[in-house]
């Protein structure tokens, strides 16, 4: 019961058909992601992987925030991934299968050689962060729960991450 006396909507089953909903509005993003951060030969299975995390674990997603626990279960999948020893090369970008369209702004920021750089001389947490909010464009609660903290923890994170980015920026590119 609410407040006002009405019944609390009922939770939507975490059925088969739900998890078609998912798969639909987010296989993209949590391959995109993984594309950009490991190797373009492993992805699709890396994304079917946490996938099937998810309809494993599909209890444990947070109503409304599915995206940011996909992409914290991406990082993981994809730490595991590493520590097997297979070679990531992460500055490996796949070519564009539609040449028509734009192109990526974030295949443009990782041909951008000082942008390269300055990213790579941040820790890995830095860049995480950061890639988190520019790539995938969480912020707030969905940022807190993709990094597996409270939403001013992650505002802190990114905002100290940004200045560290604005510190190596001015050594390395002279802004």
């Amino acid at each position: 019961m609410t407040n006002d006396g009405e019944s609390a909507p009922e939770p939507v089953p975490r059925d088969a058909a739900w998890f078609e909903a998912l798969f639909a509005a987010h296989t993209d993003a949590v391959h995109r992601f993984l594309l950009r951060r490991g190797a373009a030969s492993d992805a699709e299975d890396l994304c079917a992987d946490v996938l099937t995390t998810a309809w494993r674990r599909r209890d444990d997603l947070p109503e409304g925030h599915e995206l940011a626990w996909l992409y914290r279960t991406a990082g993981y999948v994809l730490a595991n991934h590493r520590r097997k020893h297979r070679p990531v090369p992460v500055a490996e970008v796949p070519d564009d299968p539609d040449r028509d369209s734009a192109p990526d702004p974030a295949d443009l920021a990782l041909a951008d050689s000082e942008l390269t750089q300055v990213l790579t001389a941040l820790s890995p947490k830095d860049r995480h962060v950061l890639l988190l909010h520019a790539w995938e464009g969480l912020d707030g609660v969905a940022l807190g729960h993709a990094l597996g903290i409270s939403r001013g923890g992650a505002a802190a994170a990114l905002s100290r991450a940004r200045a560290r980015l604005r510190e190596v920026w001015e050594e390395r590119v002279g802004a």
